[in-house]
């Protein structure tokens, strides 16, 4: 995984992109054309990428083109989509970029528009779906850490060593649906039961924990939010 000193060294590469393309009132008329200028140094100052070898544009699938792919050792690992700055990102602009993504079997799409940037995680399954994982405004200099620390396992480095998968299997495992699923299972439960019959010395019915626990889930989570594990 990367390091705390590669992390900061990406966030001040961000802070640099943002400083030479976000701060000026004009580049929010670009179109897309100009804005691709724009794409064109984020992946490759920033985020690492070589022009010609790592990234094929106007990228031929099956007679028909997508703006951008990033493909390393002949796998293609992500289809970029290109707006002009001034069109704010949308689910909209996801249709043809998830057909692209299908047809060469790519695991994830960003949309970018030079300032926002949005990433996506393809679903293989019927029908195909996607996740949106993120959604940072590079000219928010609020956003820039955090956006850093979630851009850095797209960088080229990261990408070469199959981070992105680590990455999505974080992402996922942390989903509401997934911690739901794991608050459910039979092992949990179980050692919620344990855990009270040993704070009440009651023991509990496997039946009724799991009432609680539901009743906790969709009824008490916004008002119980502990800071620490105890």
């Amino acid at each position: 995984m990367a390091t705390q000193h590669q992390t900061q060294q990406l966030e001040k590469r961000l802070r640099e992109y943002r400083k030479k393309y976000l701060t000026k009132q004009q580049n929010l008329e670009l179109d897309e054309s100009a804005t691709r200028l724009m794409v064109n140094y984020f992946l490759t100052g920033v985020m690492g990428y070589i022009e010609l070898d790592d990234i094929k544009t106007e990228y031929n699938i099956r007679g028909e083109y997508a703006d951008y792919v990033i493909q390393l050792a002949r796998k293609k690992h992500f289809v970029i989509e290109v707006k002009s700055i001034q069109i704010d990102l949308n689910s909209r602009h996801l249709r043809q970029s998830i057909s692209y993504a299908a047809n060469e079997g790519i695991d994830w799409i960003l949309l970018f528009n030079g300032k926002q940037i949005q990433l996506y995680r393809v679903i293989f399954a019927k029908p195909i779906s996607v996740h949106k994982v993120f959604d940072f405004d590079l000219s928010d200099l609020s956003s820039i850490k955090a956006a850093s620390e979630n851009l850095i396992h797209l960088t080229k480095p990261a990408v070469a060593k199959g981070e992105m998968n680590v990455y999505w299997k974080r992402f996922d495992a942390l989903t509401p649906a997934s911690l739901i699923k794991t608050i459910y299972s039979a092992d949990v439960i179980k050692a919620i039961r344990l855990k009270l019959k040993k704070n009440s010395g009651i023991n509990f019915d496997q039946s009724d924990v799991l009432d609680a626990v539901h009743y906790l889930v969709t009824t008490e989570c916004e008002a119980v939010k502990p800071k620490t594990l105890k």
